[in-house]
């Protein structure tokens, strides 16, 4: 594909994930400067949970910069001199790679593993008579010639295919670990491959490669059935539910960072000015977050996304396309979220910031005559960084199950976004069915649930290592 036959098309979003991206490898790069840094990161690094959910959140990541990439496609032209005209339709990579599912759409509902809809119709037959029965899906089982007999064998044969594949690849990484740490080392080959399934390496390769292996052979079977079944099934308007679990993936991630950069500007300025100065400015602070949180959450995120809903209503020559509206939505929800919740961390640094205040050093520092602003940049930022740190963690989560909540009730991301909230929001109306529909609100329970827990546990792992109470112990 030449570079005339596409348009990037760069988002808001997009623009701010890559410039996060850009400023972790930042902080690694300055962290592994500093001694006092990288201990702390290495006793996180030698949790065997705490890494194991960290490959499951890479993951999740690597899913998420693959659908922040967008562009538009060249439609056909007449001439060589022709305009360049471009669809309408925004892609992303990650629609690239799940072509087979984005484009194989069947007619309605279908059970996970089905060749038939899930629904009966009215089918006329060769001899003209009609009947009522379950039709054939147009993708689904479309290969086999006689479903009933042939699927088991087939869904078995492919699983076992893809098992093996994922075993292999898994098989050379693992040899590929073993020799870089062989070489790193000093030691033979056999005798760091030994090191490594016992897990006595400085970090804990085994579970490391045990947990990227479990989603290795879970990746490969959900590709290769994929291409053959709807793994997952398909919605009332016949779309794979497998692909919309992953396209989702970018929707939780981007509310649950983004929404961070614009909490924590508000939370630490103003929570270590409140305890740092107190008096009148201790007062307005406290004035402020104390007023905020008095306002209902829901009811001010619905009023403010109803607003931009409005404004880009009656402002449509504002957006070029549907992808520009929706994130925009996407984005104006992140500001919202991050303005109505550095409350509960302001709260903590002032505390903590006024507790500091009196320590020796401190007092030292004012003796002496140095200024404020450098007394806060280099002796009290440094000594909250680690409350800064576990909450942001602690709070991804929960980020994650607001979005659903508050697409739940119509106030979250575009109906024409994909993510775990619409999808949920959606199901709502599929459980009342008769026969019951309920693979769309389990695929989306299932991912949204292993990325908070993989969230949850990997913070468990940095509290333990930046909590000073918790090192002391």
């Amino acid at each position: 594909m030449s570079m005339t036959a596409i348009k990037f098309v760069p988002l808001w979003t997009d623009v701010l994930i890559y410039l996060l991206v850009a400023v972790i490898v930042a902080f690694v790069l300055y962290a592994r400067k500093r001694e006092h840094l990288r201990s702390q990161w290495r006793q996180v690094a030698r949790s065997r949970m705490g890494m194991a959910s960290l490959v499951v959140l890479l993951v999740y990541v690597a899913v998420g910069l693959l659908d922040s990439v967008h562009f538009r496609e060249a439609v056909e032209r007449n001439g060589d001199n022709a305009e360049v005209h471009y669809s309408a339709e925004v892609l992303s990579v990650l629609d690239v790679v799940l072509t087979p599912l984005r484009e194989r759409v069947e007619k309605t509902y279908s059970a996970p593993f089905a060749t038939h809809l899930y629904a009966k119709e009215m089918m006329e037959l060769p001899d003209g008579s009609s009947v009522r029965d379950y039709p054939r899906l147009d993708y689904g089982g479309a290969h086999l010639v006689n479903p009933a007999a042939d699927r088991g064998a087939d869904i078995l044969a492919t699983a076992t295919q893809a098992a093996l594949q994922a075993a292999a690849m898994l098989l050379v990484l693992f040899m590929l670990v073993s020799g870089v740490l062989a070489r790193k080392n000093k030691l033979g080959f056999a005798t760091s491959m030994g090191r490594v399934l016992r897990g006595r390496t400085e970090l804990p390769w085994h579970i490391m490669l045990l947990t990227f292996g479990v989603l290795l052979i879970l990746g490969m079977l959900a590709a290769h059935l994929g291409v053959k079944y709807h793994v997952f099934g398909t919605d009332k308007v016949g779309q794979d539910v497998l692909y919309q679990v992953l396209k989702s993936i970018r929707t939780g991630l981007v509310i649950g960072t983004l929404t961070t950069l614009v909490m924590l500007p508000f939370a630490v300025l103003l929570g270590i000015m409140a305890g740092y100065f107190r008096g009148w400015v201790d007062d307005v602070i406290q004035y402020t977050y104390t007023t905020l949180s008095s306002i209902p959450g829901v009811l001010l995120i619905a009023a403010m996304v109803l607003t931009l809903q409005v404004y880009v209503e009656t402002h449509p020559e504002l957006f070029d396309t549907i992808a520009h509206r929706a994130d925009m939505r996407l984005l104006f929800l992140c500001i919202i979220l991050g303005i109505t919740s550095w409350t509960g961390l302001c709260r903590l640094l002032r505390g903590e910031v006024m507790k500091l205040r009196e320590v020796d050093y401190i007092q030292s520092a004012t003796a002496f005559g140095v200024g404020h602003f450098k007394i806060i940049g280099r002796h009290l930022l440094p000594n909250v960084m680690h409350i800064v740190l576990i909450s942001v963690v602690l709070d991804f989560s929960g980020l994650v199950l607001a979005e659903a909540v508050l697409s739940y009730v119509g106030v979250g991301v575009d109906p024409t976004m994909n993510s775990w909230g619409n999808m949920i929001n959606a199901a709502r109306l599929e459980m009342a069915r008769e026969p019951i529909v309920w693979w769309s609100l389990t695929a989306a329970f299932i991912f949204m649930f292993t990325l908070v827990l993989s969230a949850n546990l990997f913070s468990d792992a940095v509290r333990d290592a930046f909590d000073p109470r918790l090192r002391k112990q």
